[in-house]
């Protein structure tokens, strides 16, 4: 089965609050000290996959990032985004896109990912992403991603997920993604459960 697009998002989008939604974090503080250890510029290109109900993007216009683009299967999110955002709308580049269609026309220093590859259980959809991610990250460039960890939800949002450890998550973006750091992380949802999620660094080999 596909994984789910645009119409099972944006019913999720329209009929929930974003820090309604599992994964909402207040502020995103281990994908933020992720993008701190890249040491990349603020004036460099990031893309934020998914990231239309993430707070992400506000932190890092606040922080100075001046190439922002988020991308979302959900036009109903980058709407609520677009709105949150106001007159800073402007600086960001809102992308409506299933990632796995994703044909990027340019490349980026910094693809950021929490919670999105782990809904992708079809392996061709996983080599569409991957395409997409190897032709939108720059050599030198850096990939922040963010699974569910081995002890991670087997279903999230009515729907199946895959789990994974940092060798089998480097397994699948292959051999141009050399593994920097991996952590495993206890997320608490708005309704206090416990998720586990495996957060990764990959530089792209130059």
């Amino acid at each position: 089965m596909a994984h789910a697009g645009q119409d099972h998002w944006d019913a999720v989008y329209e009929n929930k609050r974003a820090d309604e939604v599992s994964w909402y974090e207040p502020r995103p503080e281990k994908s933020l000290e992720l993008i701190q250890a890249t040491g990349i510029q603020v004036t460099e290109p990031v893309i934020d996959v998914g990231g239309g109900a993430s707070l992400l993007v506000d932190e890092l216009l606040a922080a100075g990032y001046s190439d922002l683009t988020v991308l979302d299967v959900s036009a109903a999110v980058l709407e609520k985004l677009r709105s949150r955002l106001g007159s800073a709308a402007a600086s960001v580049r809102l992308l409506h896109e299933d990632v796995t269609a994703f044909r990027p026309t340019r490349q980026f220093a910094l693809w950021h990912d929490r919670a999105v590859f782990h809904f992708l259980t079809q392996h061709e959809d996983r080599q569409r992403y991957i395409d997409a991610l190897q032709q939108g990250v720059r050599p030198g460039g850096h990939v922040l991603m963010a699974t569910f960890g081995p002890a991670g939800p087997e279903r999230c949002s009515g729907l199946p997920t895959v789990r994974y450890d940092a060798a089998t998550l480097g397994v699948e973006l292959g051999a141009e993604f050399a593994l920097v750091e991996s952590s495993l992380v206890i997320h608490r949802t708005p309704w206090n459960a416990n998720q586990q999620f495996l957060y990764c660094r990959f530089n792209r080999r130059p």
